[in-house]
C-alpha cells in the first residue's frame, strides 16, 4: 500500500542533500549507490544511465530502499524510504538529471557521446525517521 511522504520529507528532498539507494542483485544481495534525489510531493525521482546496474536490479525486482540525510544534521534531519519503482523511462530524462544537477551543482550535467538517461520513478511504501515527524 503507497505511504503519503510527510511535508518535512519533502522539504528534505527539495534541498540538496544526498540519498543511498538499496537494489537486490540477482541472487538478492544488496545493492546501494549514492544518488541526486527529487520529488514531486507524491513520488520519488532518481536518474542514472542505462548499463548501469541500478536500472537492471530495478527491472528485475522493484523493491528498492532509500535513506537520504542532511549532512548539516545527519542524526536529526534524516528520512528512511521504502517503496517500489513504478516507472523507468527515457522520456523527460536528459531534462531531470538537468534539473538535478542545477540543484546540486548549478550547471546542466555534461553531455557524453551514447549516454542514455533514465527517469526513475519510486512510489513510497513506508516512510519514517525524524523528517517524517516534522
Amino acid at each position: 500500500m503507497a505511504a503519503n511522504l510527510p511535508e518535512g520529507v519533502v522539504k528534505l528532498l527539495q534541498r540538496p542533500v544526498f540519498a543511498h539507494v538499496a537494489t537486490l542483485m540477482k541472487d538478492g544481495s544488496p545493492q546501494v549507490t549514492p544518488v541526486w534525489i527529487d520529488t514531486d510531493g507524491q513520488y520519488v525521482y532518481i536518474n542514472t544511465a542505462e548499463g548501469r546496474i541500478k536500472p537492471r536490479n530495478m527491472r528485475r525486482d522493484g523493491r528498492v530502499a532509500i535513506s537520504v540525510m542532511d549532512t548539516a544534521r545527519p542524526y536529526q534531519d534524516y528520512a528512511l524510504i521504502r517503496g517500489r519503482v513504478v516507472e523507468i523511462t527515457t522520456e523527460g530524462a536528459w531534462e531531470h538529471i538537468d534539473k538535478l544537477s542545477r540543484k546540486y551543482n548549478g550547471r546542466d550535467y555534461p553531455r557524453r557521446p551514447g549516454e542514455v538517461r533514465l527517469k526513475v520513478k519510486i512510489q513510497p511504501l513506508k516512510v519514517g525517521g525524524p523528517a517524517a515527524r516534522a
